[in-house]
């Protein structure tokens, strides 16, 4: 697909031509992936970081945020009730912090795989140095999460200032995560204060160049307690060419995301079904064949406030059973 079609799809906005993108993707991830829905255990082990990402409630600079990071013992328990859902994949998740320094990684990835060698493990834990995302590849973890966020460099620079000698891109620690034989997911997020729609078509190009093993794209959503979410507090403004953070162009970009990459896992992710009540269904029929289940245990959920959310009161067993009726509206199975 040329760049200029991606940009006439993004601007797109006949019910009957979206119709036949998201029936064209939905074909696309039954043949390439069959009907199945691939569930992953999430657990937000610690809201701590050391970070000043002008987007994220979780950033150093939020001093209204209680923070918590879970116990060695806690994880486990949480990784022994995502074994007990039947699900495959642990998705450990943190800001970044020396709470979580390489060794206790390294080792809590260890129990985990001695309890559970099947289990894949799944890290989120941000920007790591190289010897550290080769010890924890080492230790057994399979594949790590990070978004790029938008391949506008200077929008990147504005809104996620680098650490002290870091990198001003996220796409050399992608480059890396593949040199150490991890399964790499990355991704956007949609609707940036700033970011344009040809910007987002960038995006989608460079999901293709970049062989993701996982797409994960979802809608901005503003934070009051950060310096954009304070400045736009109702979400990106309406400017020219300005991309929406809506459910109907996240579904757009899902779409295009599944026919340019058509064998990557690409998730319904719970930012949309936070502005679309019926997103994780929207999603799943647009091309997505991933859904996180939350098992953080409750009183760290409601405290790992990203955004927010009223999912964050949800405890896992009402989560899982949205999540199974979601798939079944769909005609689909878990896996």
């Amino acid at each position: 697909m040329e760049r200029s079609e991606i940009k006439r799809w993004l601007d797109q906005s006949e019910p009957e031509a979206l119709e036949a993108l998201f029936r064209r993707a939905d074909e696309v991830r039954f043949h390439e992936l069959g009907d199945g829905v691939l569930i992953r255990g999430l657990i937000e082990i610690g809201n701590a970081c050391r970070r000043a990402c002008r987007y994220c409630g979780l950033r150093a600079g939020n001093h209204a945020l209680e923070r918590y990071q879970m116990s060695d013992d806690e994880i486990l328990k949480a990784v022994a009730s995502i074994r007990a859902f039947g699900h495959g994949t642990v998705v450990l998740q943190a800001g970044e912090h020396e709470a979580f320094s390489r060794e206790r990684i390294g080792a809590l990835i260890g129990r985990i795989k001695a309890a559970a060698p099947r289990m894949a493990v799944t890290l989120c834990l941000g920007e790591q140095d190289e010897e550290t995302l080769a010890c924890w590849r080492r230790a057994g973890a399979d594949r790590y999460l990070l978004k790029f966020e938008t391949s506008d460099e200077a929008l990147f620079r504005r809104i996620h200032p680098p650490s002290k000698g870091g990198a001003e891109t996220r796409l050399p620690f992608l480059a890396v995560l593949r040199d150490l034989g991890y399964e790499v997911g990355s991704g956007i997020m949609i609707g940036i204060p700033g970011q344009t729609i040809e910007s987002i078509a960038d995006d989608l190009a460079r999901f293709v160049s970049l062989g993701l093993d996982m797409v994960a794209v979802g809608p901005y959503l503003p934070h009051e307690d950060t310096p954009l979410g304070a400045r736009f507090p109702n979400g990106p403004p309406d400017a020219p060419n300005q991309a929406p953070s809506s459910s109907l162009f996240t579904l757009k970009v899902i779409a295009l995301a599944r026919l340019l990459c058509p064998r990557a896992h690409i998730p319904a992710t719970t930012a949309l079904s936070t502005v679309d009540d019926e997103g994780y269904e929207k999603a799943l029929t647009a091309g997505a064949d991933v859904i996180m289940h939350n098992l953080t245990p409750h009183h760290f959920k409601e405290r790992y406030t990203v955004y927010h959310s009223a999912s964050r009161t949800q405890d896992s067993d009402s989560q899982w059973r949205t999540i199974r009726r979601a798939v079944e509206a769909c005609g689909r199975r878990i896996l």
